[in-house]
């Protein structure tokens, strides 16, 4: 008789404090993946709480949106992380919010709209590197399709945890160098924030 693996808890792996804090918001995925024993999420990471007012429970005030992210059951760290910011400045939220969660052998990729299109970054802080690059039109998946040399009609027929399996496979094999600045430096070369709302109808 062949013993059944029980599908990999939430709650057995380094996404347990952010769950419990409220901060995987609007799941695309919130579940177990193909893969033995790993955890799988995308949607949008809650940076900031606005205060509560009674009862009432607020949106956010900062979120990471598109954000991509494994993890192993019994291992402390997120072995990898994607998502979208507004701004490089938010970069020091990530970093916070994902805490002692961050490994210094993690993949994390941050693709944020005020930095110059031709560059690319490597930005250590808090104990891990990580990967700053520009996002134009485009999404976090799209343009990790790219970076890892992923071809989009390979992905297709997988359902949505078997493309970040995908991804996040590629992204732990992912070892190009890109020039290194420190956070202080990424905030002194950053553009204007971007309205999100503007050139939308209303």
């Amino acid at each position: 008789m062949t013993a059944t693996i029980s599908p990999t808890e939430i709650s057995d792996t380094a996404f347990a404090r952010l769950e419990e804090e409220g901060r995987l918001l609007n799941p695309v995925l919130k579940a177990p993946t193909a893969t033995s024993g790993r955890f799988g999420f995308r949607g949008e990471l809650a940076l900031r709480f606005a205060p509560k007012l009674a009862d009432e429970a607020r949106p956010p005030e900062l979120l990471c949106a598109q954000a991509m992210a494994v993890a192993s059951a019994g291992e402390k760290f997120l072995p990898f992380f994607a998502g979208y910011l507004l701004s490089f400045a938010y970069l020091k939220d990530v970093a916070e919010v994902l805490g002692d969660t961050l490994s210094a052998s993690g993949k994390y990729f941050l693709f944020c709209n005020n930095i110059d299109l031709s560059r690319k970054y490597q930005v250590p802080y808090k104990g891990a590197t990580f990967y700053v690059l520009p996002i134009d039109e485009s999404t976090v998946y799209n343009e990790l399709l790219d970076l890892f040399y992923l071809e989009k009609n390979d992905l297709k027929k997988k359902d949505t945890a078997g493309k970040l399996d995908a991804v996040a496979n590629a992204g732990l094999k992912f070892n190009l160098s890109f020039e290194t600045i420190t956070y202080e430096e990424g905030l002194k070369l950053m553009g204007p924030v971007r309205n999100p709302n503007e050139n939308r109808p209303v």
